[in-house]
């Protein structure tokens, strides 16, 4: 009994859960750079199971994350104008190092820098900061918030039957709704070809079909050609 209150305990402690947390969030940030010849690569990157809770509560935490890099991502573009091409510890940058343009220079830095470490207090992985600067600050440029989705799946856990749940990031292979299809719009070239064909195959009809004239002239020329073929017959 008393194992398992140290055990309750010990799960509820805030430390170990905001230890899981940063674990967790590195561990997403850094399925989206997948190396292709691992073999236990993900599936699909950017992507990881867990439990709804936890998926729920590990939401806000990578978004916060985001938000950061992407609040830093301005002073990197301020500091850009204020840097130079010179390799380093050379004599162009040494010059560059004593002038005002440095100065500038690291003034506008100066926020992305505290971002950095303010990231990596968060999460403790150097990698999971680099891929979090470098690369999903590109990928959500466009987007003001909503960077991740959790989807439940209907697969249970094995051993506590617990409702499982992806997290991923968007913006890959998202689901779009297809428009409603449309009636073919006619134009008016093809209603005045429709009018053509229709009058030529009204023509073709008109000049199949005999007149009522012409018909009572067959028949008159029938009945004719009957009663001379008698006159011959009564002769003979």
């Amino acid at each position: 009994m008393r194992h398992k209150i140290r055990g309750r305990k010990l799960n509820r402690n805030p430390s170990h859960r905001k230890a899981m947390f940063r674990n967790m969030a590195a561990s997403l940030i850094k399925s989206v750079r997948i190396d292709e010849d691992d073999p236990d690569r993900p599936k699909v990157p950017g992507r990881i199971v867990t439990t709804v809770p936890k998926a729920k509560e590990l939401r806000p935490f990578v978004e916060r994350l985001i938000t950061i890099a992407k609040k830093a991502q301005h002073s990197e573009e301020a500091a850009a104008e204020h840097a130079t091409n010179a390799e380093r510890n050379s004599d162009a940058w040494r010059q560059w190092r004593q002038s005002d343009e440095w100065q500038k220079w690291s003034e506008a830095k100066a926020p992305s820098i505290t971002a950095r470490r303010r990231a990596y207090s968060l999460l403790r992985d150097h990698d999971a900061v680099d891929i979090l600067f470098d690369e999903l600050v590109k990928r959500f440029a466009e987007r003001d918030g909503g960077y991740t989705r959790v989807v439940r799946l209907a697969e249970r856990r094995l051993g506590d039957n617990g409702q499982q749940a992806l997290i991923e990031f968007v913006g890959v292979k998202d689901r779009t709704r297809r428009a409603p299809s449309q009636a073919p719009l006619v134009t008016d070239d093809e209603e005045e070809t429709t009018e053509d064909e229709s009058a030529e195959s009204t023509e073709q009809v008109d000049d199949s079909t005999d007149s009522p004239e012409a018909t009572a002239a067959s028949e008159a020329e029938a009945d004719e050609t009957e009663s001379a073929a008698e006159d011959e017959d009564q002769k003979s």
